[in-house]
C-alpha cells in the first residue's frame, strides 16, 4: 500500500496519523486544571440542618432546666430524647462529612439565662411543623426518622403543657 506518491503524502496517510494523534491526545491524563470540587449531598445539607437544630433545642432544654417555672428532673427525659434524635441524625451522617452546621444556622448563645415551659412548648411545635418539609426531600430512611421525631415533638407540646411554669 503506497502512502507517498512521488514525495506527497496521501490523503489516506495523512487522515490516519490525525486519527492516531487525536486518539493519542486524549488518552492523556493531563488536566486543564484541579478538579472540580464534589457537589454537597442534598441529604448531608439536610442532615447538618438537623444536627444544628437539636443541638439548639438541647440548648434550649439545658436553659429550660435552669428555670424556676418547673423542677429540672421534670425536662431530663425531653432532653434524653432530644439526645436520642441527635444521636440517630449523626448516625446517618456519612463519614467523610463533617457534622458542621450548615451556614444558614446561628449559634445559639449559651445556655445562662432560664427559658420558660411556654418557650419549649413553642419550638416543639414549630419543630415539629417543619418535618413534613423536610421529609420531602429526604431519603426513604430519613423521612421515617422525620416522622418519628416530629411525632415525638408534637407529643412533648402536649406533655410540656401538662406541666406549670
Amino acid at each position: 500500500m503506497e502512502h507517498t506518491t512521488r514525495g506527497h503524502l496521501t490523503r489516506r496517510a495523512l487522515l490516519g496519523t490525525t486519527v492516531s494523534g487525536l486518539i493519542v491526545s486524549g488518552c492523556s491524563s493531563l488536566s486543564s486544571g484541579p478538579a472540580a470540587p464534589k457537589p454537597v449531598d442534598p441529604q448531608v445539607v439536610l442532615l447538618r440542618s438537623l444536627i444544628a437544630a437539636k443541638e439548639q433545642m438541647i440548648q434550649l432544654y439545658q436553659r429550660g432546666a435552669l428555670s424556676e417555672d418547673v423542677p429540672a428532673a421534670a425536662l431530663a427525659p425531653f432532653q434524653e430524647r432530644h439526645a436520642a434524635h441527635l444521636a440517630a441524625f449523626r448516625k446517618l451522617l456519612p463519614p467523610d462529612a463533617t457534622a458542621a452546621p450548615s451556614p444558614a444556622v446561628t449559634p445559639s448563645p449559651a445556655p445562662t439565662s432560664a427559658v420558660s415551659v411556654k418557650k419549649l412548648r413553642d419550638a416543639e411545635r414549630k419543630a415539629a411543623a417543619g418535618r413534613p418539609a423536610q421529609m420531602a426531600q429526604a431519603s426513604p430512611a430519613l423521612s421515617q426518622l422525620l416522622a418519628s421525631v416530629g411525632a415525638c415533638e408534637a407529643v412533648h407540646v402536649m406533655a410540656l403543657g401538662g406541666l406549670r411554669g
